[in-house]
């Protein structure tokens, strides 16, 4: 991937991993685009980041996401680079005589649905684009999951899949197709108990990394994973599955 002279659309942008690329990605001389669906805090990353451009999104509306494709075929047509970030996770417990899929039904829609409508808008701007890159935030809860959040898992495990073929399908236009598999980090994304949990890495430390594994081209068959999350990543080859599996899931 190129690492600076693009123009970078990231959905999910206005926090977390999001905003962090965001701010690493703006800070090496790219035009950022960030999406939210809260107006508040795309103003306030805005207002915090002169040169960041915020637009509202709403991946579960079909009206909202073609007024974005229409405000940067108008303004940004240079477009090169999607990071489809945007991504919720919530614990399920299907025990539970209250469980009734609700829950895995708003992961599904914007895990799996929000990376792909994201991607058929913007593809065909894409095509067109010298050094063009697609980048979606996976987990590394792909490889192996934590059971108490069976369709957060599940969800990123279908991202790997699908971009597996992704990249494939596209490797002769070219655009390249990342998969970002992030460890536990410090980020909102479980609640705010999880920005301050000690366990969880700084996000400082992990974008300082991924952003390293981009410029260096450090990301075998398009898989941006920490070198700590590579026992994860290979446990079914190294027959270590079941092991880790129980630690993690005692």
């Amino acid at each position: 991937m190129k690492m600076t002279g693009n123009t970078i659309l990231i959905t999910g942008g206005t926090s977390g991993i999001g905003r962090a690329l965001a701010e690493a990605f703006h800070d090496l001389g790219n035009r950022v685009i960030v999406t939210g669906r809260r107006q508040a805090m795309l103003d306030e990353i805005t207002a915090s980041r002169p040169g960041i451009v915020g637009l509202p999104l709403d991946l579960g509306d079909a009206a909202s996401l073609a007024r974005l494709v229409d405000d940067i075929r108008a303004k940004f047509p240079e477009l090169n680079v999607l990071i489809a970030n945007a991504g919720i996770s919530r614990p399920e417990d299907v025990t539970a005589d209250r469980w009734d899929g609700s829950d895995a039904e708003a992961i599904i829609e914007t895990n799996i649905l929000g990376v792909v409508r994201a991607t058929a808008a913007f593809l065909p701007l894409l095509k067109h684009q010298p050094n063009a890159t697609i980048l979606a935030t996976s987990s590394a809860l792909a490889f192996l999951p934590l059971a108490s959040f069976p369709t957060y898992c599940a969800s990123k495990a279908f991202l790997h899949s699908w971009l597996t073929s992704l990249r494939h399908q596209l490797r002769k236009i070219p655009i390249e197709v990342l998969e970002l598999s992030p460890p536990y980090v410090q980020t909102e994304l479980t609640g705010v108990q999880q920005a301050a949990d000690p366990r969880a890495m700084p996000i400082g430390d992990y974008i300082g990394q991924v952003m390293r594994m981009l410029e260096h081209g450090d990301h075998p068959h398009g898989e941006l994973v920490l070198e700590r999350d590579h026992a994860r990543r290979w446990a079914e080859r190294d027959g270590t599955y079941d092991a880790i599996f129980a630690t993690m899931n005692p």
